[in-house]
C-alpha cells in the first residue's frame, strides 16, 4: 500500500490511466488511504453536506451522494476493463460488497448489503461505501472500508444521502485497527470472486 494519498491527485491518476489504457492493458487494483476529504457524487445534492467545516469538499465523477474519506479507511480502487471481463456495473458493485462481507466474516463480524442502497452494513450502520465510474468500458473509483477511521467527520454529512444513517468501523467491532492488515484478505476475496463465473 502506498499510504496516504491526496484524493484529487489520485482521481486524476485514475482518469489518466483509464483514458490511456489499451485493449491489452492489464487491470490494476489500487489500495490506499486518503487525507481527510468529503466527496460528492455526480448527482450529489448539496443539502447532504451539513457541516463540512475545514475539511475540503470535492465534486467527483463517481456515482452516489456524499461520503467522507480519511486516514484509517481502506480504499480499494478496481481499474478494470469491464468489456473484456464481460461484467456490468451492478455486478462490480456486488463483487465489492461481497468481498467486504467475506473479509468481515473472517473477523467474526456479520454484515450485509442492501440492494436499494449500495454498500455494506453492520447493525444498520454503514461500514463500507461504494461509488463507481465507467468510462470507455472501464471502471475506476471503488470502495472505502472503515477500519480505524475517525468517525466524527461523518456527522458533517448525510452519509450517502441518508439523514439517519450512522457509520461504524472494524476497530469498534473487534476487528483489526490497521488498514495494512485488512488489505490482503480484502484483495484476496475480491480477486477470488472476480474469477468466479456469475451465477
Amino acid at each position: 500500500m502506498p499510504g496516504l494519498q491526496d484524493y484529487a491527485e489520485c482521481w486524476e491518476k485514475m482518469k489518466k490511466f483509464t483514458e490511456e489504457r489499451k485493449p491489452g492493458t492489464p487491470d490494476e487494483i489500487w489500495l490506499l488511504e486518503h487525507h481527510p476529504v468529503y466527496t460528492q457524487g455526480l448527482n450529489g445534492k448539496k443539502e447532504h453536506l451539513l457541516n463540512p467545516g475545514r475539511i475540503p469538499v470535492i465534486h467527483s465523477d463517481r456515482g452516489g451522494q456524499a461520503t467522507y474519506h480519511g486516514p484509517g479507511q481502506l480504499i480499494l480502487y478496481p481499474l478494470l476493463d469491464m468489456r473484456h471481463r464481460r461484467i456490468g456495473v451492478r455486478r462490480l458493485v456486488t463483487l465489492l460488497e461481497r468481498s467486504a462481507i467475506e473479509t468481515l466474516k473472517q473477523y467474526g463480524i456479520r454484515s450485509y448489503a442492501k440492494p436499494e442502497a449500495p454498500g455494506v452494513y453492520v447493525d444498520s450502520m454503514k461500514i463500507a461505501s461504494i461509488g463507481i465510474r465507467i468510462r470507455r468500458g472501464c471502471s475506476y473509483h471503488g470502495m472505502s472500508l472503515n477500519v480505524n477511521v475517525d468517525l466524527a467527520p461523518f456527522e458533517g454529512i448525510n452519509i450517502c444521502g441518508f439523514p439517519s444513517l450512522r457509520a461504524t468501523r472494524l476497530a469498534d467491532l473487534g476487528g483489526p485497527r490497521d488498514c495494512h492488515e485488512v488489505a490482503i484478505p480484502l484483495v484476496h476475496q475480491f480477486l477470488n470472486l472476480l474469477d468466479q463465473p456469475e451465477t
